[in-house]
């Protein structure tokens, strides 16, 4: 066992919920692995992200967990086992007195996600895309990572993982490694290569300090921009334009591809642009769209 995964054991109470599943609860020993497994990860998630101890975990950060768990391209199934795994993670540690609240209560599941996901309206796009002001320093960075985000429907993982030498300006592509380190070229418009083309020409070369890697997105250190850097400069401009709606970095993919399908996009091409593997999963848009369809025939049909 290493010096880290020890350190995960003691500050997240892993031998005393793996005592309780085996003595207790009688799980089978593939269960107990498979929860160690999927708490461990979880453990190792939240203190790569400042949190040290069990007692000192959030719903929010929880949520942004699971979302780490969908950007990495696991199967439903699988994410519906890691919630369950917190689930009983929680109730073993609230039982033994070890916290005293529990924060997977609100956690939402790939069901739900598969048939409500959150999207903007085309005009809380256009108000979060010019919310960042260029009296702001790291402005131009921003307002194309926005847009990029959007204007590609990129992963969170996938528009902070970006090199600078995947964007292909003069062709109007991204290249993207996706899932599996798949590669797909996803064409962008004229609002991402101009914001793109401004933060690479003037912004990028005073952050850069020979700690850049060649990733396209730096942090004011000249450092990649980590996923929680992504969430927080998002937060920080929904709430400057004014949207009112739950907002994660999966919410620009889920209106990039909303809007598409709303526009008259076929099925296939936003399948090839998402990076799915199988047709199915971009199907969840179709949901969305059929939405949109009944609420412009209650709009304006005289017999609605």
């Amino acid at each position: 066992m290493s010096d880290e995964e020890r350190t995960l054991r003691r500050g997240f109470f892993l031998q005393a919920f793996e005592d309780a599943l085996a003595l207790e609860e009688g799980a089978s020993p593939r269960t107990i692995e498979a929860y160690r497994r999927d708490v461990i990860r979880c453990a190792a998630y939240l203190r790569e992200h400042g949190v040290a101890s069990a007692r000192d975990i959030s719903p929010g950060i929880l949520r942004e967990f699971v979302y780490h768990l969908k950007d990495l391209g696991l199967a439903g199934s699988s994410i519906r086992r890691n919630i369950s795994a917190l689930r009983t993670w929680f109730r073993i540690m609230i039982a033994e007195g070890l916290v005293h609240t529990d924060p997977t209560e609100r956690l939402d599941s790939p069901q739900r996600w598969r048939t409500l996901p959150e999207v903007l309206s085309v005009d809380e796009v256009t108000r979060l895309l010019a919310a960042p002001q260029l009296d702001e320093r790291l402005a131009f960075r921003d307002r194309a990572m926005l847009e990029l985000a959007y204007g590609a429907g990129l992963r969170v993982s996938e528009w902070i993982g970006l090199a600078v030498k995947d964007v292909l300006l003069e062709d109007g592509l991204v290249r993207v490694f996706g899932k599996g380190s798949k590669e797909r070229l996803v064409p962008i418009g004229r609002s991402a290569i101009g914001a793109v083309a401004v933060y690479a020409r003037e912004l990028r070369p005073v952050l850069e300090r020979g700690h850049g890697k060649g990733i396209l997105f730096l942090n004011g250190q000249g450092r990649p921009l980590t996923r929680m850097g992504a969430w927080k400069i998002l937060r920080k401009y929904v709430e400057q334009a004014g949207i009112e709606k739950a907002v994660s970095p999966h919410t620009l993919r889920h209106s990039f591809a909303t809007h598409l399908l709303e526009g008259g996009a076929d099925l296939r091409a936003v399948q090839e642009m998402l990076g799915h593997a199988d047709i199915a999963t971009t199907q969840i848009y179709t949901h969305v769209d059929r939405e949109y369809l009944r609420s412009v025939h209650k709009q304006f049909h005289p017999r609605s």
